[in-house]
């Protein structure tokens, strides 16, 4: 969706604010950012950056192994003037593997490629929280978007973590409509997303474009019905990947203070 000057700048200033409100309510002063180089984390750096100040937002580069573009990583963090660390998480995912190869010795039949897929955000997940809690008062935020998180397209206890998403509302045009008013340069926020993990963009993986689905997103419209039927499918069947673990309810007695509801019917 193309929004007008106002809109962004309007919704720019609700996403700073709701940014200071979230820190403030979790008792949180500064952020802890996983940083590819893509607009995701690149705006949602950018408005931390505006929220808090550039002194209270970390960036962490966590490359597994050779990633030709850390650079990007590597100059958003500059440009935005953001304390940043590199730390490469390739030994980490060689242990895992190790791991699971003994696995393999009995208990399955194999290690799935899905597993090998999904293990290096689970395991810069794992890495963020451990920096996060080392830092007083710091908070994991999130960088998905709602593009992404409509089909599925995350990794649970990986990049769907976090304690607040400040873009999880937000399709990928719009992200891009919020840097460009954050001034974040064009290289950031218009790179070609790739999954990082096996060198395809996201639209191969996806089998379709971003512009198709935040259309149908927004509009309820999209002209292929194959993908639609993909689009829906891949969306009912992810799910579970964004609601909170369910819990059997029992009739046992719970405290009459439970204010927020969540051990009540």
């Amino acid at each position: 969706m193309i929004l007008k000057d106002e809109e962004i700048k309007r919704l720019t200033g609700d996403i700073v604010e709701w940014i200071r409100f979230m820190m403030k309510e979790s008792g949180g002063k500064s952020a802890v950012i996983g940083i590819s180089g893509g607009k995701d984390s690149s705006v949602v750096a950018a408005l931390c950056k505006e929220a808090l100040g550039f002194e209270n937002v970390y960036g962490l580069l966590m490359p597994n192994g050779a990633q030709s573009d850390i650079s990007f990583a590597r100059e958003i963090c500059d440009f935005l003037n953001i304390k940043s660390i590199e730390t490469p998480i390739n030994t980490l995912t060689d242990a895992f593997y190790k791991t699971l190869s003994f696995a393999e010795e009995g208990f399955i039949d194999k290690v799935s490629d899905q597993t090998k897929l999904n293990l290096p955000p689970r395991i810069r997940m794992t890495l963020l929280y451990a920096i996060s809690q080392s830092i007083d008062g710091s908070r994991v935020i999130n960088t998905s978007n709602i593009s992404e998180d409509w089909v599925g397209y995350a990794t649970i206890y990986g990049d769907t973590s976090g304690a607040f998403s400040p873009l999880g509302m937000l399709t990928t045009d719009e992200v891009v409509q919020v840097g460009r008013y954050l001034g974040i340069p064009e290289k950031f926020i218009t790179k070609i997303p790739e999954d990082g993990l096996t060198g395809r963009t996201d639209e191969d993986v996806l089998g379709f474009s971003y512009d198709q689905l935040n259309r149908y997103i927004r509009e309820g419209k999209i002209d292929d019905t194959i993908i639609k039927e993909k689009i829906d499918k891949m969306h009912k069947n992810s799910r579970f990947k964004f609601k909170a673990i369910p819990m059997f309810y029992s009739n046992l007695p719970v405290r009459a203070d439970d204010t927020e509801g969540i051990y009540k019917k």
